[in-house]
């Protein structure tokens, strides 16, 4: 060990941006097997690596460059992704709870670090402006349940704007304090400036950005015009002796209407400030925290205490109180603290701009202290704000839902089935349960797609898929029924599948399950599950034994709250013409809740089915239906993608129970619709750009109740 620290700390240019890349690679995928936001993992990850933590980097001039690139970008970012319009609908409510939610967190924590932790004035401002503003941590789980359009979400989001722009400029005042001598003329004058800053930012910014982006499509001059357009109004901002930042997020704010969320421009904003400078910035964060004072005892853990408490009381006391003067049931005052909680990347870059005010020679506004208990509050407040905002989630959908789920009815039917077909011996079964399944009256075609890997054999592939597909498309005219088909090359095969999907405009996948060769294989193969994360419409994953016309009976588990997914309908609908075309019975397993809108929805639309319906207590008594599923049967298991309304822990089991009790059995798994986009497909500085789907705690309890069976079972 003492011969490897000659080497360290790392000095090369090469080398130091190599371990900062390896970094920026492997945080979110940790952190994601610790359900913790990627954007602690870089601090930690700058803690560790820097001259407090293991020395390997210093905190040289490529972290002070970067850093500030990926301190006014975040700011920048923030003011692009703000949803303006929902602010403009709700301003007088939003306008309320935004001013609720910044002035009692302040006051709240400004009395606090006065007379708890005897810190300055300037300094207990400083710390109550931090714990004011907020970050929307959290939103990417509103996207997933479907809420972007919640009165109480909406009201989130605008409130969170408003508190962080009141926190910015809070900010600005106390940073130009320290610049100039604070009279009357002076902050007159400091009024004038910035009034002035901002006509010339309104006037100026929408025309240049106007003339340059109607003349000019090349993609690369785009993104220097945006990126010069933030650049200047930091500049600007620092020369009337306001913090750069401000200057950011202003700028964000006003391009927010003509760089569209969907838009390429967008996506390559988003794209090289959450690959790069962003990361840089946290990184060297990170590296500014002193790891052992951490350790320090008692003291560091009551200021981390108190700063958490008393942030997130304010913000709790906030959205409670709001919910009530606007007559919002529980679950909405529950997803507005939720959402208004966290604090992650604002809070950062306001404390570093504490670290640059200097209050008297070599003494500075933040110290070390204080720094090191904001971090941790970030990673405690964001754990939070997840939790509440989740759970929140559920008892909206299950609130709004309960009152008319029997009345529900069924989308416009947007069917258009895709087959994902790549083994020959079980491509016509697949293309027979597509027909089964379609709607003969609207009478549309099928899409059969072969994904082929881009490598060295990829022409010979591609022969021998376009064959398959050919005999396919035989098949399917042999039936009156036309298809699309395709050969597509991909480096991905999940990737390559969700592409073709989108430019098919596909409503849902039948594929075979994965055949596998190895010993001790996973169950859903080797892309499977990547698809069914990134892709949120219905999949149905199939193994036949023998062939469907020679099927008696379909069992079908349901897990309880299944009637609660934006997909309950359309995969009953699937199921009751798969019965109905094969003239067998369909048995339904389940809650009683599921079982009568079942019923109902049978009886209504599909009378003539054979339907049975039997009480399933729990999930638990899944392998108990083991030993009633005969060889011509199918068995069909209803599951739920993780995070959604009907999904439980017990569905973890699910390969294990299906490859122990129901081998050799004809089986068809089905992912449902879920709410929300593919998740690659949104990226922001403050959503994980990592999910793990098996986490460490998960592990944990399996090796906990894997060891609890076997020694249950050796007595």
């Amino acid at each position: 060990m003492l011969y490897l620290t000659a080497y360290f700390p790392i000095t090369s240019p090469t080398l130091i941006f190599f371990v900062v890349l390896i970094i920026i690679l492997f945080a979110p995928i940790i952190m994601g097997k610790l359900r913790i936001p990627h954007i602690i993992g870089m601090v930690l990850a700058g803690m560790v690596i820097g001259q407090n933590g293991l020395d390997i980097l210093t905190r040289d001039s490529s972290f002070e460059l970067f850093g500030k690139v990926g301190l006014l970008y975040i700011m920048f970012l923030a003011g692009l992704e703000m949803d303006l319009e929902s602010v403009k609908k709700n301003s007088r409510r939003f306008l309320i709870f935004g001013l609720l939610t910044c002035l009692i967190p302040l006051i709240l924590t400004y009395t606090m670090s006065r007379w708890l932790l005897d810190y300055s004035h300037t300094a207990s401002f400083l710390l109550g402006c931090i714990m004011a503003s907020n970050t929307l941590i959290a939103y990417p789980i509103i996207s997933r349940y479907g809420l972007q359009r919640n009165s109480s979400v909406m009201l989130s989001v605008g409130s969170s704007m408003l508190s962080l722009f009141l926190a910015l400029m809070m900010l600005a005042a106390l940073s130009a304090a320290y610049d100039e001598d604070t009279g009357f003329v002076f902050w007159i004058m400091f009024l004038i400036k910035f009034a002035a800053f901002l006509a010339l930012l309104g006037w100026s910014i929408p025309k240049l950005a106007r003339y340059f982006l109607r003349r000019y499509s090349d993609a690369v001059m785009q993104y220097i015009f945006v990126l010069s357009v933030m650049f200047l109004s930091a500049a600007l901002s620092e020369a009337i002796g306001v913090e750069g930042i401000v200057g950011a997020f202003l700028a964000g704010l006003i391009l927010n209407r003509y760089i569209p969320h969907v838009s390429p421009l967008m996506n390559r904003i988003e794209f090289i400030g959450n690959a790069l400078f962003i990361p840089y910035f946290l990184i060297g964060v990170g590296m500014l925290i002193n790891v052992h004072s951490l350790f320090e005892g008692f003291h560091m853990l009551w200021i981390v205490t108190l700063i958490a408490f008393f942030g997130t009381f304010g913000k709790a006391l906030a959205a409670y109180l709001s919910s009530l003067l606007f007559r919002l049931p529980k679950a909405a005052g529950n997803m507005m603290f939720g959402l208004t909680c966290a604090h992650a990347a604002g809070a950062i870059a306001m404390v570093m701009v504490g670290m640059n005010l200097e209050v008297s020679p070599g003494v500075y506004l933040v110290n070390n202290e204080m720094l090191n208990g904001v971090v941790i509050m970030i990673l405690i407040t964001c754990i939070i704000s997840t939790m509440v905002t989740d759970h929140a989630s559920q008892q909206i959908i299950l609130a709004n839902r309960q009152e008319n789920t029997g009345s529900q009815t069924p989308n416009a039917d947007d069917e258009k089935i895709m087959l994902c077909v790549k083994y020959p011996e079980i491509a016509p079964q697949l293309l027979e349960l597509a027909i089964m399944m379609r709607n003969e009256k609207l009478n549309r075609g099928l899409v059969a797609l072969n994904v082929v890997y881009d490598d060295a054999l990829s022409s010979k592939h591609q022969e021998q898929g376009q064959q398959l597909l050919e005999r396919l498309q035989q098949r399917a005219a042999a039936s009156d029924i036309q298809m699309q088909t395709q050969v597509r090359l991909a480096s991905n095969i999940a990737n390559g599948i969700k592409h073709a999907f989108r430019e098919f405009g596909a409503s849902e996948i039948i594929m075979g399950m994965h055949v596998h060769t190895d010993v001790n294989p996973k169950f859903w193969g080797e892309f499977i599950q990547s698809l069914y994360n990134g892709l949120n419409r219905q999949i149905v994953l199939t193994r036949f034994v023998q062939p469907l016309n020679t099927l008696r009976r379909i069992q079908v588990a349901v897990p309880s709250r299944a009637e609660f997914e934006p997909g309950f309908h359309r995969w009953l609908e699937r199921l009751s013409r798969m019965a109905s075309n094969l003239d067998c019975r369909i048995q339904f397993h389940g809650r009683n809740e599921s079982m009568e809108l079942i019923r109902e929805y049978i009886n209504n639309h599909h009378p003539s089915v054979r339907a049975e319906y039997t009480y399933m207590a729990h999930w638990n008594e899944l392998p108990k239906l083991a030993a009633n599923i005969s060889d011509d049967h199918m068995f069909v298991v209803i599951t739920a993608r993780k995070g959604t309304i009907s999904y439980k822990s017990a569905l973890e089991r699910l390969p294990n129970e299906l490859r122990q009790h129901f081998s050799g059995k004809n089986l068809m798994i089905l992912f449902p619709d879920q709410y929300g986009d593919a998740k690659e497909e949104s990226m922001t500085f403050t959503a994980a750009q990592h999910q793990e789907e098996s986490s460490v705690y998960d592990t944990i309890s399996r090796w906990i109740n894997h060891h609890r069976t076997k020694k249950h079972n050796s007595h």
